[in-house]
Order: structure tokens, then sequence, then C-alpha cells
């Protein structure tokens, strides 16, 4: 191998060729864009650990009731829905911070965002103010939701050869997993050692310290022409009006649906004047649930077909290009290919295939989304587990569970094929279930099939009393089943979408997946009160079915697809 001045004095012409395998990972891990999206990938995951599921083993100690705890979780929807504002991080100025750069002016904000949502959520009392924490906690998620989609962009933007966009990818997942243990198994630990408050003022203070990485992250220049969504206006596309008419619509239902969700969080959390209760959980998910999930899903979808029809006629499209720009115009063809356009493309596609591709997306991880949330207060408040204990379980020993169910999951994916990998990972979620109903009814099933194949004298070796033991092997089929499931369906989702629409439909469909979960925790957590844990992880296996339903039904669809245009060889 030339050494470094060799390398320099040789010409052009006859520069080596640019390292591969591991010199060039070796080389990137020591650039500086590496080291940022190191950092970058903590700021991201260090809030959503402490958001989704730490703070609920906060609000489960003090004595908040887990309907409560299941409405303040739909803060979880900040993640969801936040390509909602995406085009307004991607085009907007932000006012004195737009000289720190393009994408790093918004990672700043929203970085000093949290470190003052925290700071408020540490100087609050949930037991005694739970409307004043859910501000905080919901401005915490805003602005982490927020950043992702900055640091999204800049992963994008910054890649070259040198650092290439995959390499940053895999970075940015290092960072993540390790906020996910600081923000998670860490917090618990300090927690058993100190009040909650101090421990969210300490990982403000890690915050405080990331935004020093922002400050001296490099970024790129902000171009001066959007070329974006420039096929709106070529020949063939629907008119300005058409598209205005159709997002009107859209735009519409999804303002109803959120503002309906956010307004009976308030009323919700609301402090109570004497002799009034609060609303019923159940009594809300079952007359607004349906009505939503149809705001959000089967509007778009009709308004969707109806773009289709009208294009398909031909006499509302462009018969030559749209030469007119302006900010509004701009921006409305950001919120239509955000809103509209995927599923307009996906309905043209796959015909009425896309009602079961739909039913398959927002039912595949109901079963496990819907009570993950109270994973906390069940290990805590319920079984009596230490913070000591849950932390290594569920955030030490369960995150390398997890990353063995996603190894599985590839490696199923390329053995037995895409369709059954994706029912298997259909299936063990549901069993995963009724695993948790019996951990909460005493493990008399888990003991016998633990002892039965050898694992509980395996734990029992490495020092683990027979309570512990229980705990890990409820945690180790869990885990390892969604990371199953989890790997099946990124695969699945990756695989659906068209090429020419990838980022947008995927940010779109994987949104909806948590669309259902989301919703019924709020009844999941009313439900828990009122009928305990085992019986509520039973109902909730029984709602897996349905996405095991669909997955047959996808099979069959794939399956005749394939038959009527069959693969090319080669």
């Amino acid at each position: 191998m030339a050494s470094s001045s060799d390398a320099a004095s040789v010409t052009p012409a006859a520069q080596p060729p640019r390292p591969k395998g591991w010199r060039l990972f070796k080389l990137a891990l020591q650039s500086r864009k590496s080291a940022t999206m190191l950092g970058f990938g903590f700021s991201s995951g260090l809030p959503y650990a402490l958001l989704i599921g730490t703070l609920n083993a906060w609000l489960g100690e003090v004595g908040v009731n887990l309907a409560t705890i299941g409405v303040l979780s739909w803060i979880g929807l900040s993640y969801s829905f936040k390509f909602l504002w995406s085009p307004l991080v991607d085009r907007f100025h932000l006012p004195l911070l737009d000289r720190l750069g393009r994408r790093k002016s918004w990672i700043f904000l929203c970085q000093l965002a949290m470190l003052l949502a925290f700071g408020g959520l540490a100087a609050t009392n949930p037991a005694t103010d739970i409307g004043t924490f859910a501000i905080f906690a919901f401005a915490a998620a805003l602005a982490s939701a927020t950043q992702d989609v900055a640091v999204d962009a800049w992963r994008i933007d910054v890649a070259d050869a040198d650092t290439p966009v995959e390499l940053l990818s895999a970075i940015y997942q290092f960072g993540y997993r390790i906020a996910s243990i600081v923000g998670g198994a860490l917090a618990l630990v300090l927690a058993a050692r100190m009040s909650w408050a101090m421990v969210y003022l300490l990982m403000g203070g890690l915050v405080a310290l990331l935004i020093l990485v922002t400050l001296r992250a490099p970024d790129t220049d902000r171009p001066e022409r959007e070329t974006l969504h420039k096929a709106l206006a070529e020949p063939g596309a629907l008119v300005p009006r058409y598209r205005a008419m159709a997002l009107a619509v859209v735009g519409v239902s999804w303002a109803w649906a959120l503002y309906t969700i956010g307004h009976f969080m308030v009323g919700m959390l609301a402090p109570l004047a004497p002799g009034e209760t609060h609303p019923s959980v159940g009594d809300f998910t079952k007359a607004y649930g349906p009505w939503i999930i149809a705001a959000t899903v089967a509007v778009p979808l009709l308004v969707s077909a109806g773009t289709n029809w009208l294009m398909k006629r031909g006499d509302a499209v462009l018969a030559e290009p749209d030469t007119h720009v302006s900010p509004a115009r701009t921006a409305a063809n950001h919120l239509y290919v955000a809103l509209v356009s995927p599923l307009a493309e996906l309905s043209a596609r796959l015909g009425w295939g896309v009602l079961i591709v739909l039913g398959m997306i927002l039912t595949y991880t109901l079963c496990y989304n819907i009570w993950g949330s109270f994973a906390f207060p069940f290990y805590l408040e319920e079984l009596k587990y230490t913070k000591d204990e849950v932390a290594f379980a569920s955030k030490v020993f369960g995150i390398f569970m997890t990353m063995i169910g996603i190894s599985l999951g590839g490696y199923m994916f390329l053995r037995l094929g895409r369709m059954p990998t994706i029912l298997i990972g259909a299936i063990l979620p549901v069993l995963g279930n009724f695993v948790y109903a019996d951990l909460a009814e005493g493990a008399a099933n888990i003991d016998a099939v633990g002892a039965a194949i050898g694992l509980k004298w395996l734990f029992g070796l490495f020092g683990f009393d027979p309570r512990m033991i229980r705990l890990l092997l409820a945690i180790s089929f869990e885990n390892i089943s969604t990371g199953i499931a989890g790997a099946a369906f990124v695969a699945y989702l990756s695989g659906i979408v068209s090429k020419n629409y990838t980022a947008v439909q995927y940010a779109l469909l994987s949104s909806l997946t948590f669309l259902i979960g989301s919703l019924g925790r709020g009844i999941a957590g009313e439900a828990f009160d009122q009928y305990g844990y085992a019986t509520v992880f039973r109902w909730t296996a029984a709602a897996g079915l349905a996405a095991v339903l669909f997955v047959l039904l996808e099979w069959v669809r794939v399956s005749r697809q394939a038959k009527v245009n069959p693969a090319p060889p080669g």
C-alpha cells in the first residue's frame, strides 16, 4: 500500500482506486461527518426513549392511572405524522438561525426546544399537574419528531463518495441504539437512586452537549432553485385547480382528525372541577376512532382514486408545461406530494388490491403496539420488579434479543421468501401476547416450557433467580418475535413503495402503521385498569389475528399477480 506522500505525488490519471471495504469504513469513521452523524443519531434516539417508554415508568410510580397514561402516549403520534410538516422544515428559512445552515438551524432549534421541555418536565409534578406535564411532553415530542425530519435530510445532503449514505445510516442507527440504552436502562438505574426530576434534568444536560455537536457540524448550501415536484408542472399532470381541490379535502380531513385527538387529550388531562369526572377513553375511541381512521385513510384514498380517474379521462390534465412559480404553489405541491400522490400512485398500480395492502399496514403491528407503552408500568407496578431489574431485562438484554430477532427476520427473508416470513412475523407477536398473559397470572406455563427446553437451567447458571428468569424468558420471546416482525414488515414496505415516490410513500405508509395502535392505547389503558393485564393481553392477541388474515389475503393477491405478470428470467 502506498504511503500518503507517495499518493500525493501520483498523477490524477495514475491515482489508485478509491479504498474499499474495511479501509473505507475506517476512513469514514474518522471523518467529521461520521462523528456528527453519531451525535445526531444519539440526539434522535434519546428523546424517543425518554418520552415513549421511560416517561410512563415515572407516571406509573406516582400513581397516574393507566387510562391517562394511555392518552398521554398519544404524543407519539408526533413521530407518525411528522411528514405533514416536513415541507415546512425543508423550505422555511428560520429568522436569525438560518445563518447556522440549511439543516443545522432546524436541528439547533429543536434541540433547544427539547432542552427547555425536559426542564419543564423536571419542574412539574405529574401527580398534581398532569395537564402542564402533558404540554411539556408534547412540546418535547414535537421538537424531537421535527428534529428527525431535519436529521434525515442532513444525512442525505452531506453523503458523498467517502461517507456514503449507507454508512451514515448505519452510524445513525448505532448512535440511536446507544441513546435507547441511555434513555431507557440508564434512566431507570438513575431513577432508583435519585428523583425522576433530576433524571430528566441530567438528560436535558446531555441534550445541551448535543447542541455543541450541532454547532460544529458541517452543512450544505441551500439550492437557489427547487427542482422538487417538477413532474406536477409537466404535460399530463393534473391541472392545479383540481390538485388544489383534492388537497383541500384531504387537508380538512387530516386537520379534523388531529383537532379531534388534540381536543380530547386536553379535556382528558385538564384539571377537574369538584364533582366532575374525566371523559371515558373507551367511549371516545368507540365514537370517534372509526371516523379518525376514515378521515386519515379512507378519505385520502377516495380522493386519490378520484384524481386517477380525472387523469385517465384526459380532460383535466396539463396540455403544456406549467411555468407559474410562487411560494404558495411550491408549498401546495409539497403537501400534495406528501398527502395525495403516494396513495394515488399506489391505488393506480394495485387497483382494488390497495385495500388489502392498507388493511395489512394498519393491523400488522397492532397486537404489540397497542400495549407497548404500558410495559414499564406492568413490570414495575404490577409485577413489582425493581428499576435495576427492569433496566437490565428490558433495555439491555431486551435490545440484544431484538437484534437477534431482526437478524433472524433477515435470514428468514432470504431462506423462506417474502410472504412466509411476513406471515410468521404476524403470528409470533400474537403468541407473545399469550406469553405475557401467562406472566401476569404467575408464569406457570413459562416455568414449564423454560424447564423443558433447558432455558431455565441456562439462565440459572448466570445467577438469575426463578422470578427474574420468568421476565427474561417472556422478554426473549416477545422481543425476538417483534424483531422478526419488524424486519419483515420494513422489507415489505420497502418493496411495496414505488421508486418514483420512495421517500414520501414510505413516510406515509409507515405512519399509518402506528395509527390504530396509537389510538388503541387510550382504550387499552382504561381496560387495564378495569379488567387487568392478563385479560387485555388476550384481547390484543385476538386483535392481532386481523393482521394474519390480511397477510393471507395479500399472499393470495401477490400469487395471482405473479401468475398474470411473471417476473422476467435472470
